[in-house]
């Protein structure tokens, strides 16, 4: 299987406050042939306006990750924490028994880009953690850099579930490969910019799916932004 879903695809919503396009059935997109991908539940492409935000609301049972894109997003919750996401940095929560928490952009002129991702953790009931880390796109260049994984190795952040985050900025002109083992989920996420996958022309916003595929190629049409999932 080799799925392509173009940015266009996606549920599109503009809220005044939050613009937002989800990759997978949430809130008033209700699609029963488009619930998860593997252990992925969600993917939101959200925009925030200045001074606004999600108030206080609860999660269970789920591992959460947030990337700022551009912008910054203050982060407040029940566990006592209360940080300012910047561009560049990864948030990782596990829900686990349940937690509340709040989003919101505290700066009063410019909107906050990021993805909010969720998964289905490997149990149920765990202990509600938080963690957040800067990679800088610098050390991202031409290289897939992990940001979150299920193996407790190396600098990436940790979640409950079988799963590898990484991230690139890809130049015009080069090329990166992506190898996973056999029976793995690709996904594969065009952030910024525009990149030919197997062939295939992608642009911000577009996407793949795949299984049963080991490999990917990744060439740069233009300087581009990329995440990709290796997915159980």
């Amino acid at each position: 299987m080799f799925n392509i879903i173009r940015s266009e695809e996606r549920y599109q919503a503009d809220y005044g406050w939050l613009q937002t396009k989800y990759s997978f059935s949430f809130g008033p997109y209700d699609d029963p042939n488009n619930m998860e991908f593997g252990a992925l539940r969600v993917l939101n492409d959200d925009i925030v306006a200045p001074g606004t935000g999600f108030d206080f609301h609860p999660h269970n049972n789920m591992e959460i990750v947030t990337y700022v894109i551009s912008g910054e997003l203050l982060h407040q919750d029940s566990m006592g924490h209360k940080e300012v996401i910047r561009a560049g940095e990864v948030q990782c929560m596990t829900a686990g028994t349940g937690i509340y928490h709040s989003e919101t952009n505290p700066s009063t002129t410019e909107p906050v880009h990021l993805l909010q991702i969720w998964f289905y953790p490997e149990q149920q009931g765990l202990t509600p953690t938080y963690d957040q880390k800067a990679f800088p796109v610098r050390e991202q260049k031409n290289m897939w850099i992990p940001v979150v994984t299920g193996h407790k190795t190396g600098e990436a952040l940790h979640i409950h579930q079988d799963v590898i985050v990484r991230l690139a900025t890809l130049e015009a002109g080069k090329t990166l490969t992506c190898e996973q083992a056999p029976g793995r989920r690709f996904f594969l996420f065009v952030i910024e910019g525009a990149c030919l996958v197997n062939g295939e022309r992608l642009e911000a916003g577009d996407s793949i799916r795949a299984v049963g595929i080991e490999q990917l190629e990744v060439a740069g049409l233009s300087d581009a932004h990329l995440m990709w999932m290796d997915l159980a």
